[in-house]
């Protein structure tokens, strides 16, 4: 049985952000909950590697990486790039970390000597532009991984799902004209950062491969599993990527701080157990950590994806009952009439 790769190092302690609700502590929860699981001994840690200036330039302009390295450089203690994004001395260096945390587990999964990845790697990455830092973000992990599969391992397309409380504007805005890598998102709205609606699906060459899912606050399994089964789960399979990546942020947890949408556990397992089953057997896929701000939400929520990959966790999503509300059945019918890939016969 292939074993699951759990990227992790000590150095994304170094990235201290004091009082900050996106601090040290929240992947120290996650470790434990990991490796007191069950499961355990399934787990392979490993360890990130540095990615390179020009690594990150396959999204992040070359003027913005250097301001990062000068910021953190003459940094005294800690101090703040914008009102919400905090940075350390070290966090720079941590930063390259992050992104090359991501591409160890896509190099083990393509490898095929992995079943499946999780990234636990900070600061998480999905609101970070080409050019700002953005909502506790530096480097865009995500979007960098995904070029990165494809410059140096040959995959042809890839399916990016962020399913965090809050939209991954860096993402989308990266890939916004690129016909190879599909980004999907559920996120409240309006809220935070006040991108994503419905009618955002790409632009040029990238019109079609962008699908937003604005939801209202107090949504529930219910809504987002209507929305998995009837939009997203066929967009995956019409697409048929090389690599499925989950941007996994827990913070639409119901007991999370910063969000107001009602998920549990059970639901982010379901998430991911239909985004596989669309994808198929031959899709790699791998998960990369965003938010997640009530410690024990997120350790107990990051368990149950890792479930999946083990196969200890079997959620059987299309037994749940559904019952949505009005608004995820709006969305459905606004994607099946108007988004392109659902119209594709």
């Amino acid at each position: 049985m292939k074993r699951i790769s759990i990227v992790y190092s000590d150095c994304y302690l170094d990235h201290e952000t004091g009082s900050h609700v996106e601090n040290p502590g929240r992947i120290k929860a996650i470790q434990r909950a990991l490796t007191t699981a069950p499961w355990s001994d399934q787990l392979d840690w490993i360890q990130p590697r540095r990615a390179s200036v020009d690594e990150i330039a396959m999204i992040h302009d070359r003027d913005y990486i250097e301001y990062i390295r000068r910021s953190c450089e003459t940094a005294r203690g800690i101090t703040y790039l914008n009102p919400d994004t905090a940075i350390s001395p070290d966090s720079y260096e941590v930063a390259l970390q992050a992104a090359g945390g991501v591409f160890e587990g896509i190099d083990r999964v393509v490898s095929d000597s992995a079943a499946g990845f999780f990234a636990l790697v900070r600061p998480p990455g999905h609101h970070a532009e080409a050019n700002e830092a953005l909502g506790f973000c530096i480097f865009n992990n995500i979007a960098i991984g995904a070029k990165y599969a494809q410059l140096t391992h040959g995959l042809k397309k890839v399916f990016i799902l962020d399913w965090d409380v809050h939209h991954g504007n860096g993402t989308q805005h990266s890939l916004y004209e690129d016909p190879t890598v599909f980004f999907a998102s559920f996120h409240q709205y309006p809220y935070y950062p006040g991108t994503g609606g419905m009618t955002e699906m790409g632009k040029d060459k990238g019109l079609g491969f962008t699908m937003n899912f604005p939801m209202r606050a107090r949504s529930t399994d219910d809504d987002y599993m209507l929305l998995m089964e009837e939009c997203v789960f066929p967009a995956i399979k019409k697409f048929q990527p090389d690599l499925l990546l989950i941007s996994a942020g827990f913070d639409a947890h119901r007991d999370d701080p910063l969000g107001a949408i009602l998920l549990t556990e059970s639901c982010y397992g379901a998430m991911l157990e239909c985004a596989r089953e669309a994808a198929g057997d031959a899709c790699k896929v791998g998960i990369v950590l965003e938010g997640g701000y009530n410690y024990d939400s997120l350790a107990s929520c990051s368990s149950k994806v890792v479930g999946v990959f083990t196969g200890e966790d079997h959620h059987g999503y299309a037994a749940v009952a559904k019952s949505p509300g009005s608004q995820a059945l709006e969305l459905v019918r606004f994607h099946q009439e108007r988004h392109p890939i659902l119209r594709r016969s």
